[in-house]
């Protein structure tokens, strides 16, 4: 077993000699105790999509067993607005299998991500990671297949301009240093992201880059490989906080936002999905698209406007989803065609490869990692177990550039993404028998109807179903609007 993890970047599957998905207690406690571990934080993500932490010093084996084994309370209503005071005690427990060596505590330091228990002891069913989590069983169990998902985590990055070696407005995609200011950074986060777990791709610059009150903004992407999909978010939520972490440190400012200022590239967060089945992914056959592949790309068309409340979350995500941008509007699909909102890349299909994906483009930095997840995995569901996704897939296809004018009849054709909040919330309104049905009949299941009130009321809340000509007509708001999220996700 060793010789099989002494090499992985990830000292704690290298010490354990497992990985990681299969870490126990136990495996935690020996790593602590022969390393010397002096803090173990626990985090875990609350409304606002951000890490929250809860730190203890490792006083002694029995407290370590004690807070590993039963986890600690922490007050529910300060960290999701559908908690009450009244009765807002909630649990965290520790998920072994998400545990890492902290990569910047001069203290040495294991941190492991937290499930939320009610007072019952049970999981939080509000909860966007046990959301998750029945949506990947309720998966399992509806097609006998397991579900597995990929971001590409894109984010700028800003500090002083620096005179040197500039880089065209807007031209900066896969840029090299010196022309790209933040290559080194881009590679250290890589490494750290890497070291406590991530399965990365590669990274590179982006197309954006400009500059904006003496400060430049560098677009820059890193892109995981496809793992199951809860693995999916531990590691895009570990990654936010590592670049965030790190950009502090070099003392730049880092920002997932969906849109900086008008003209220049947004920021997406585009997931690359599969299907495995006995251990193998079923995306081709024969060297084309499988059935596997086209029923779900039925179910992400069929669940689309829906799938904006949980990936375009804010009113800002709605001056990234504009016409005739590379970021999608129309609901349809194609083989390798950026200009729509399900892409299939490029697959190696004629080497056999079972590197094949379907992308769903919709989402940004402002997204719920969890319940955007969620909802992806439910859809795919819906599409492999529905009659008529085939028929759906095959109606909504297309090789066209819909956002050449010559097009615009067809483009017109096609049903539109939510261009607001406002319209996002109505869309999950209509839909939410679609995620509130599990894949055998189950009420509630795997999102609660608690929970998707929750998201309605508060996309809602924004009262933003004007903003665009809003915006327009005032540029301010829109600056106003992006200062507010900044900081997003």
């Amino acid at each position: 077993m060793w010789g099989k993890f002494k090499d992985t970047v990830n000292p704690l599957e290298s010490f354990i000699g497992k990985r990681s998905a299969d870490f126990s207690k136990e495996d935690i406690v020996r790593y602590v105790t022969k390393k010397g571990v002096k803090i173990i934080n626990f985090r875990y993500a609350a409304h606002d999509g951000r890490l929250k932490t809860l730190s203890f010093p490792v006083s002694s084996v029995n407290y370590l067993e004690t807070i590993l084994t039963f986890g600690e309370r922490v007050d529910g209503s300060s960290l999701f607005p559908y908690i009450e005071a009244g009765a807002s005690d909630l649990y965290v427990m520790p998920d072994y299998t998400t545990a890492y060596v902290d990569p910047f505590s001069e203290i040495p330091a294991l941190g492991v991500l937290c499930s939320y228990l009610g007072p019952d002891g049970k999981p939080l069913e509000t909860s966007p990671e046990y959301t998750l989590k029945r949506a990947a069983e309720d998966f399992e169990k509806s097609t006998g297949c397991t579900f597995e998902a990929m971001g590409e985590l894109e984010f700028y990055v800003s500090a002083e301009v620096n005179p040197n070696f500039e880089t065209k407005n807007q031209k900066g995609y896969h840029e090299s240093a010196p022309f790209s200011k933040f290559e080194d950074f881009r590679n250290e986060a890589m490494t750290l992201i890497s070291q406590v777990g991530g399965k990365i791709k590669y990274s590179h610059s982006e197309v954006g880059n400009f500059t904006l009150n003496g400060k430049l903004y560098e677009q820059n992407e890193i892109e995981f490989l496809p793992v199951p999909v809860r693995e999916a978010a531990t590691q895009l939520l570990l990654a936010k906080w590592i670049l965030r972490r790190l950009a502090d440190i070099y003392g730049y400012d880092l920002t997932f936002a969906p849109k900086i200022t008008t003209g220049k590239a947004g920021s997406g967060l585009h997931f690359h999905t599969r299907v495995v089945k006995n251990g193998s992914p079923v995306m081709l056959e024969s060297g084309n698209l499988s059935e596997y592949a086209k029923r779900m790309i039925g179910g992400y068309i069929k669940c689309a406007g829906a799938l904006t409340a949980f990936g375009n979350t804010n009113p800002t995500s709605y001056f990234r989803l504009v016409p005739h941008q590379e970021a999608p509007t129309e609901i349809c699909w194609g083989m390798r065609n950026r200009s729509v909102l399900i892409r299939v890349p490029l697959g190696w299909r004629s080497s056999g490869s079972d590197r094949q994906t379907v992308e769903i483009r919709s989402a940004d930095g402002s997204a719920d990692i969890y319940l955007m997840l969620a909802g992806i995995t439910t859809a795919a569901r819906i599409g492999l177990t529905s009659n008529d996704s085939l028929e759906i897939a095959q109606k909504s296809f297309t090789d066209l550039n819909i956002h050449d004018d010559k097009h615009s009849e067809f483009r017109n054709s096609l049903k539109k993404l939510p261009s607001s909040c406002y319209e996002s919330a109505q869309e999950l309104e209509r839909s939410r028998s679609l995620f509130e049905t599990g894949g055998n009949g189950e009420p509630g299941m795997p999102f609660s109807p608690k929970l998707i009130d929750g998201i309605i009321g508060q996309l809602k809340s924004y009262e933003d179903t004007n903003i665009r000509k809003e915006a327009q007509e005032d540029p301010s708001v829109m600056q106003n609007m992006v200062n507010s999220y900044y900081h997003c996700g």
